[in-house]
């Protein structure tokens, strides 16, 4: 029979479960990283950071084709007017912009002197991935960072070089500790939390409505 306190070894689960999932998708929320503007600008064209410092999005909206530079210079990304998206599977950056920390192996072929291979990984004229130019490479904070953690403190300037008809801009922005609160309860393992709780709510609700029948008919029976 599923009990009241089944219900809650389900919540701690759920609990369990969710957490490090959550968090991992989130970014470091100790850090921001922020577009501060695309230089000199692009009609239709907007650019924002994801979770913290996790992925940049880009979307096109206007009329021209726009292209993201890769690491080496190589066309890597590419936007149409129509509304299809790009990566060239012959950048490098198609590869180390699957993980985070470019914890992956590049393969021989992607040489990003070599003519495109474009891939359609979008038809809504937006995508979002991994740059490894707009946060922080490494899983602790730096240096200057460590000796006060608490503090605000601006890590660098970054930009990312695109194109569009013929003509080159930079979308630019910032990445900042915003300092840690040593004292606070980590966003994503209190969102976590919550869910966990309301999940484990709902089941005791509905276990109690379960039984409540059954001990009618008992006293009926009586």
């Amino acid at each position: 029979m599923f009990t009241v306190r089944g219900a809650a070894a389900v919540a701690l689960v759920a609990l369990c479960a969710v957490a490090p999932t959550a968090a991992a998708h989130e970014g470091n929320p100790n850090y921001r990283s922020q577009v501060r503007a695309i230089t000199p600008a692009i009609a239709g064209v907007e650019a924002q950071v994801l979770n913290y410092d996790d992925r940049i999005e880009l979307r096109n909206e206007g009329d021209e084709t726009v292209v993201v530079e890769g690491y080496r210079g190589e066309p890597y990304l590419r936007f149409r007017p129509d509304g299809l998206v790009e990566v060239n599977r012959r950048s490098p950056a198609a590869y180390l912009n699957e993980d985070r920390f470019a914890k992956v192996s590049v393969p021989r072929s992607a040489d990003p002197a070599a003519p495109p291979e474009w891939e359609v990984v979008s038809r809504t004229g937006s995508y979002d991935w991994h740059d490894h130019r707009i946060h922080w490479m490494a899983a602790s904070p730096p240096e200057r960072v460590r000796e006060d953690e608490e503090t605000r403190t601006k890590i660098f300037d970054w930009k990312l070089p695109v194109a569009a008809a013929g003509h080159r801009s930079l979308i630019r922005g910032s990445l900042v500790w915003v300092g840690k609160d040593s004292g606070g309860f980590p966003l994503a393992a209190a969102l976590s939390l919550g869910a966990a709780v309301l999940a484990g709510a709902a089941l005791v609700v509905l276990v109690r409505r379960r039984r409540r029948p059954s001990r009618q008919r008992q006293v009926e029976a009586w």
